[in-house]
C-alpha cells in the first residue's frame, strides 16, 4: 500500500503528489470527480483547498472527500524532479 507524503496543486484538477517510495507523480483528477461527494471539487477554487491527512495517508478536502493513495499512485504519471539550477550550476536541495 502506498501513502502520500506531500501534495501541491499544479493547475486545474492536477496535483503533484510525492509518495512514501520517493516517486513523484502528476495526478489529474478531472475525469474522476463523479458523485455527490466529489461534485464540489469541480470548482477549481475549492479543488485547491486540499490538505495531506497523515492519519489516512492521502489528500483530503474540507467536505471529507478523498481518494485512495493507491488509486492516486496508479493513475499518476511519473515525473522526474529536476534539481534547481543557478547560473547553469545544479544546486542541491
Amino acid at each position: 500500500m502506498h501513502y502520500v507524503t506531500e501534495a501541491r496543486h499544479v493547475t486545474g484538477h492536477k496535483i503533484k503528489v510525492r509518495f512514501e517510495d520517493g516517486q513523484t507523480k502528476l495526478v489529474d483528477l478531472g475525469s474522476h470527480l463523479d458523485g455527490p461527494i466529489f461534485e464540489p471539487l469541480r470548482d477549481p477554487a475549492y479543488f485547491r483547498c486540499f490538505t495531506v491527512n497523515s492519519e489516512i495517508d492521502t489528500i483530503v478536502w474540507p467536505n471529507n472527500a478523498d481518494f485512495s493513495p493507491d488509486f492516486l499512485y496508479e493513475i499518476g504519471q511519473e515525473i522526474s524532479e529536476q534539481p534547481a539550477e543557478r547560473d547553469g550550476v545544479s544546486v542541491a536541495r
